[in-house]
């Protein structure tokens, strides 16, 4: 099998108002209605990158520690959507209600991230990562 590339990602929402309000009103993803609650995109920029994360080493990075906190729900995936200022995003989610996990904040790898949990528990990420800013 050859993958040639990531052709689609999606949450499952057990509330389609909601999680459709948060990835589009909050988000500002170009999302429109496809058929009946389902929103999509297509012609979206493809995934940069695509990985296994660990539960363990995904709460590292959002807590400084190895266990995922109780009392929120452990994600079942993760998606990050690639922004040129984070703190503006992050400024316009906290505007609108929205809590973060952390704010604005770069990694060990050099990866400017801030983290929030989505309505159905997916992690979402708005970043900045150099490394596909270069040329």
């Amino acid at each position: 099998m050859d993958i040639l590339f990531v052709a689609g990602f999606g949450p499952i929402a057990t509330d389609p108002t909601v999680s459709g309000s948060f990835y589009r009103d909050a988000l500002g993803l170009p999302l429109e209605t496809v058929s009946g609650d389902y929103l999509a995109v297509d012609g979206f920029d493809g995934a940069k990158h695509f990985g296994v994360w660990p539960l363990a080493d995904a709460a590292e990075s959002c807590f400084g520690t190895r266990e995922w906190p109780d009392h929120l729900p452990v994600p079942q995936a993760t998606v990050e959507f690639e922004v040129l200022d984070v703190a503006a995003a992050v400024a316009e989610l906290e505007g609108a209600g929205h809590t973060l996990i952390h704010g604005a904040r770069t990694e060990p790898w050099g990866q400017v991230v801030a983290r929030l949990l989505g309505p159905e528990g997916l992690l979402v990420g708005v970043c900045y990562c150099p490394w596909h800013h270069t040329g």
